[in-house]
């Protein structure tokens, strides 16, 4: 007896130990596409937790493998449709599965793949009832409070005006105090029900007074079921709509070219409720998907008012200021100064939208259509390179997209035209050749006229418009130790840009080698080259364009020294060239030290990093561990140190808080974002960010 329960602690010690560097593998994937994402949209604290939401719900509510659907499986973003379907072949073929690494048996998944996915799946054959019960909600249902809070703690010049310069200058000081404050409450049952309320300050504004007498300056909620019968998504409130490859209805953020070179295929999950506080990305009215048998329908209708710069106003008969025409969108989501308030929720916005989509476990055909209306004719200041950009107070957008799965290839893609007669088309092939090797390709042409606000392919640009490439990509595991990726994208404009006064063309080559050699040691080396045309700016009266080329190396190590500690390196170098000027060169060197005791209730990370640049050009994007729910990549540039600590103090299984100090000093810099209200008369910079989390 006494044996058994030995072998069964050491089996669940073991366990354990898989599910813990099982969770590190994934993280690290995270954390390199939330890098170059950031990289590409050249944002350094952005919300992209919408994007990761779904890996932190399965981490606490792992899906059963021998019940899980396509939808599920492709929710997770580790399994492509290859892998997804040979699954679901052999559970018909088969039946349930005994045990997770009889996984290996199926084509495409080797342990490699099994680890991954391991933190979010589980394989039982006991069946949880498929009946919804109120009762069982309200006993089971897990609620959680999330509060944050961070500021900036030096001096900054919009915090410190005059009452008397503040009459002469309405705009040079923010109205409210330097804290910026989020909170939330969450109700989730299984993956069934889901009820959320949030609101969020941001640094500058006010909060119960002022312009804000209603507290928060953004607040978004949502009520949300799912998997009911015949209803498969009912959304009332904030929701996103994600569907096809994203030239017709894609509302938020996606990841885009990445260190895994598959990921160039979008995975459209029609409605989701929205969790996040950036105060642009979403719809706000009702949503739903109803299933009925291989046919989904979905409607979506929102409405919202939204930020604008007004250039044309009318007087009503009442005396009441119409806005009548605006020059841009604001999508900043801050209301801190006297003009940011006058835009705020200036014009109304009212989107219809719906999708008819037939589904087979190998074949997906999918039409949708979108229907946005402004209050006001959006009027931009006339200029050659948006001479084709949207334009007017109503646009339609169609497509058409498909997924087809046959054997080891996939095939899939999306046909879209707007309102003013633009088409954009990208056309998709991923081929698992062998386990060890698969192929991707990609091709885009999105034509200059194509206008949709709403639409996030991939792509170099913003919007998918103006825009021809094509992608090949790799991904070979060389050995049971080594893999290998690499990806090309040639792309051209075929009109010009704000910062390229003629048609243009460009290349990204990305290379990357990982290599595991002990299930305690994991290190990659990355190697990237971007090259495109842009303005000179040699000369003030003539523009012409004049390469400019980046190149990238990274050596990353992560090493776990004991069972509690764990190393990660990083040395990063970027060289920028420049026509006719000298080339620019920046370095970083980023050392992480992590310290997580099973069964412990504190866990602390540290960075210490030093980086030296000439200039923003030539500056190093790197990823930093933060508070859950929250990202942060700061771009390093100029010469300096930065560090960062973090402590998680689990106080009790239901109750954790975070603490994180993170700072910046610069070696050859006095006064940072000079000429701005952000102004800092000092060579540092020190954020706080608190935030604790009760579950109930």
């Amino acid at each position: 007896m006494l044996s058994m329960w030995l072998s069964l602690l050491k089996s669940q010690a073991q366990n354990d130990s898989i599910n813990i560097k099982s969770n590190e593998q994934v993280d690290e994937l995270i954390n390199q596409n939330v890098e170059l994402l950031s990289e590409q949209l050249q944002t350094e604290d952005g919300d992209l937790s919408n994007l990761t939401e779904t890996w932190t719900y399965y981490k606490s509510h792992p899906i059963n493998l021998n019940k899980a659907n396509r939808e599920e499986l492709a929710d997770l973003l580790i399994l492509n449709d290859i892998q997804i379907n040979n699954l679901l072949k052999h559970r018909e073929k088969n039946g349930y599965l005994i045990n997770i690494y009889e996984l290996q048996s199926i084509d495409g998944f080797d342990l490699n793949t099994i680890k991954k996915i391991l933190p979010f799946v589980y394989v039982n054959d006991n069946f949880n009832s498929a009946f919804f019960s109120t009762k069982e909600m309200f006993k089971d249902g897990k609620h959680e409070l999330v509060f944050r809070f961070q500021r900036v703690l030096e001096k900054q010049a919009g915090y410190n005006v005059t009452d008397s310069i503040k009459k002469i200058k309405p705009n040079s000081y923010y109205l409210g105090d330097p804290n910026r404050i989020f909170a939330r409450y969450r109700f989730q049952y299984n993956n069934n029900v889901s009820v959320a309320i949030s609101g969020e300050k941001d640094a500058g504004e006010e909060l119960f007074k002022g312009t804000q007498k209603q507290g928060f300056d953004f607040y978004s909620g949502h009520i949300a079921i799912k998997n009911i019968r015949f209803i498969k998504t009912l959304v009332v409130g904030d929701y996103q709509a994600t569907f096809g490859q994203g030239l017709t209805l894609w509302q938020g953020f996606a990841f885009g070219k990445s260190a895994s070179p598959m990921n160039v295929k979008r995975y459209g999950t029609g409605i989701k409720p929205y969790y996040s506080f950036d105060e642009n990305r979403f719809f706000r009215g009702v949503a739903g998907t109803v299933k009925i048998k291989n046919f989904e329908l979905t409607g979506l209708a929102s409405y919202k008012k939204i930020d604008a710069n007004v250039t044309l106003t009318d007087t009503t008969n009442n005396g009441e200021i119409d806005v009548i025409g605006i020059s841009s969108l604001e999508l900043s989501g801050l209301h801190n100064t006297n003009s940011l308030i006058q835009d705020k929720g200036i014009i109304n916005q009212t989107v219809f939208g719906a999708n008819l989509a037939y589904n087979k476990r190998n074949l997906h055909i999918g039409v949708t259509g979108q229907n946005m209306n402004l209050s006001a004719e959006l009027i931009k200041t006339p200029t050659l390179y948006n001479k084709f950009d949207y334009q007017g107070k109503s646009n339609f957008v169609s497509g058409v997209d498909y997924n087809y799965v046959f054997k080891n290839v996939n095939l899939f893609g999306e046909f879209a035209v707007s309102a003013s007669g633009g088409k954009a088309l990208c056309q998709g092939l991923i081929v698992a050749l062998d386990p060890k090797l698969t192929f991707s390709a990609h091709y885009r042409n999105f034509e200059k006229n194509f206008q949709n606000l709403y639409g996030n392919a991939i792509s170099e640009n913003t919007l998918p418009q103006n825009e021809k490439s094509i992608y090949l990509g790799m991904e070979a595991k060389l050995f049971k130790t080594l893999t290998f990726s690499v990806y090309m994208d040639q792309y051209q404009f075929t009109w010009i840009k704000s910062s390229a006064s003629a048609p243009s063309t460009g290349r990204d080559i990305f290379t990357q080698l990982n290599y595991t050699p002990t299930k305690k040691i994991d290190m990659y080396f990355r190697f990237r080259h971007r090259s495109k045309f842009e303005n000179s700016d040699e000369d003030n009266f003539y523009n012409y364009l004049v390469p400019f080329n980046q190149l990238n190396y990274r050596y990353n190590l992560s090493a776990q020294i004991t069972s509690d500690i764990k190393f990660k390196s990083r040395i990063e170098y970027t060289r920028v060239i420049k026509n006719n000027q000298s080339n620019e060169d920046g370095v970083a060197f980023v050392q992480d030290l992590i310290y997580k005791k099973l069964k412990f209730p504190l866990t602390f990370t540290l960075r210490y990093a030093i980086f030296d640049t000439k200039s923003y050009d030539s500056r190093v994007y790197a990823y930093e561990n933060d508070v859950l729910y929250s990202y942060s990549v700061p771009a390093l540039y100029y010469k300096g140190q930065r560090a960062y600590f973090i402590v998680n103090w689990d106080i009790t299984r239901n109750f954790e808080i975070w603490i994180r100090v993170a700072s910046t000093i610069y070696d050859n810099q006095m006064i940072q974002s000079e000429g701005s209200l952000n102004q800092i008369d000092a060579n540092h910079k020190t954020e706080l960010k608190l935030q604790a989390r009760l579950k109930f």
